[in-house]
């Protein structure tokens, strides 16, 4: 399962929530993850010191990249066409699902081979691909457990971070028979065995199948080259063997030049995997060695975003995964709840505004936060998700109650004199004040404790021991 069409009819975040930290298991499963990701990651970042200004530097390079998006669009288009490569333009998941479905029917074949990517599972194309009789593979090891265990992903790094060991055996012993290749008859939970199990799993389809679909990590305007980053190999494969390549990218993912790409080869792999360096770094410009090669550039509601001078800073995102991994509201809800296939604090800010908050489960995601920060101080590319999150909070339609509260609020710390008599006033009734507050207020007292009202405010306690007015 992938797409917005798994998320469909979903309710709003807190109910989701709400069902997710009763699961033990989840919890403690995403616990254990994200705290050793984050743990490795602190290490490696710690080894640089100039860490802050190539962080800067991120931020800069992709600002400027979408200030200038659609020249470096056309750029980008110029050089791959050069290169043997053809590109074709989707405005939205529709019209993105039928050109990719199109050029693998013009093939004349049944299946493909995919990478990693999270541009395909916005768009639902595995679905897209179902329906037209093509049968979709994935190749990354936890892009393959989701998909035989018909889930979906809960983590941009990790999909399958909501899954133990155990877990993931039973899913292999299940549904890899049904595939045609067994797993071992006495598969342990041992990571080495299901590692193999995959791989013998996979190996055939890398050496038969003609088509592969991939997403990319970056996109280099200059020469018309694309990045991938990985760690298994499995994606090397999937770009280099098969005779047809369709990659579908989001036009955000967009860099100027090679130069530019240095950068961002030091922040992704130490903000992502905690490593200094991927092990697989796949470039490929156009058709390369006879292949032939087509990119679909994917705007799927960017533009939109990029229209929003705020919101837009969500569009620098390189799906590194560090805003999840140090995120406590994600730590115990996991990622199901958001949604979307982009879950965390990055999802909660990129899901409402590529889908333009048109559902309850959209407009509740900007409150899918404490606000805490934490997100922000570890961003490669240092987008202020706090500062979008409360953009988009003043956005979505609020409850007439809450909107004359605020109002009312307003009204009253416009001016000293107000908020002095206010106080005064609440010092006074105090003791009338219940626990939990009546009517449309009693859902704020359903989830915290209504502070103490003191007798005599800050205020008044000053002037009252000094001597003077304040």
């Amino acid at each position: 399962m992938s797409g917005n069409a798994a998320f469909l009819g979903m309710p709003a975040f807190p109910r989701n929530a709400a069902a997710a930290v009763q699961d033990s298991q989840l919890r403690f499963n995403l616990r254990k993850a994200t705290r050793t990701i984050r743990g490795r990651r602190a290490s490696v970042v710690a080894e640089l010191p100039d860490w802050a200004e190539l962080r800067a530097a991120g931020r800069q390079i992709k600002d400027h990249t979408l200030r200038n998006l659609d020249r470096y669009l056309l750029q980008l288009e110029e050089a791959v066409t050069a290169a043997g490569g053809h590109v074709h333009w989707a405005a939205d998941a529709a019209e993105a699902n039928r050109i990719v479905t199109g050029l693998v029917r013009a093939t004349g074949e049944t299946s493909v081979v995919k990478v990693k990517s999270m541009a395909t599972q916005e768009i639902g194309l595995n679905e897209a691909l179902g329906r037209a009789g093509v049968t979709a593979y994935e190749t990354d090891l936890a892009e393959l457990i989701v998909q035989l265990g018909d889930d979906w992903p809960s983590h941009i790094l990790v999909p399958a971070i909501h899954r133990n060991r155990s877990e993931i055996r039973e899913i292999f012993r299940a549904k890899m028979a049904a595939w045609g290749r067994p797993a071992p008859g006495e598969l342990t939970d041992d990571p080495r065995a299901l590692a193999e199990a995959a791989r013998l799993h996979l190996r055939e389809r890398f050496l038969s199948t003609k088509v592969a679909i991939s997403g990319a990590n970056f996109m280099i305007a200059e020469t018309g080259t694309l990045v991938v980053l990985e760690s298994e190999g499995n994606g090397r494969m999937c770009l280099t063997l098969p005779e047809t390549l369709i990659s579908v990218v989001g036009i955000e993912k967009l860099l100027p030049t090679w130069r530019d790409l240095e950068v961002f080869l030091q922040l992704l792999p130490r903000s992502s995997t905690g490593e200094r360096m991927n092990p697989y770094t796949s470039t490929w410009t156009g058709a390369a060695e006879g292949q032939e090669f087509h990119l679909v550039l994917l705007d799927n509601g960017r533009t939109r975003v990029l229209a929003d001078e705020v919101g837009r800073q969500a569009l620098r995102c390189i799906r590194c995964s560090a805003c999840l991994n140090v995120c406590p509201v994600y730590e115990r809800a996991g990622g199901h709840a958001y949604g979307s296939v982009y879950p965390g604090p990055i999802g909660a800010i990129l899901t409402p505004q590529l889908r333009g908050m048109a559902s309850e489960l959209d407009a509740s995601l900007p409150y899918a936060s404490s606000l805490c920060g934490a997100c922000f101080d570890v961003c490669p590319v240092a987008i202020d998700i706090p500062e979008v999150l409360v953009h988009l909070r003043g956005k979505a339609r609020h409850p007439r109650a809450e909107r004359l509260g605020m109002r009312a609020a307003g009204w009253v710390f416009d001016r000293p004199a107000r908020l002095a008599g206010a106080q005064r006033l609440a010092g006074r009734l105090r003791r009338f004040v219940p626990g939990r507050l009546p009517g449309p207020l009693a859902a704020w007292t359903d989830t915290r404790d209504l502070p103490d009202i003191p007798a005599e405010s800050f205020r008044d306690w000053w002037n009252r021991t000094n001597g003077g007015t304040r």
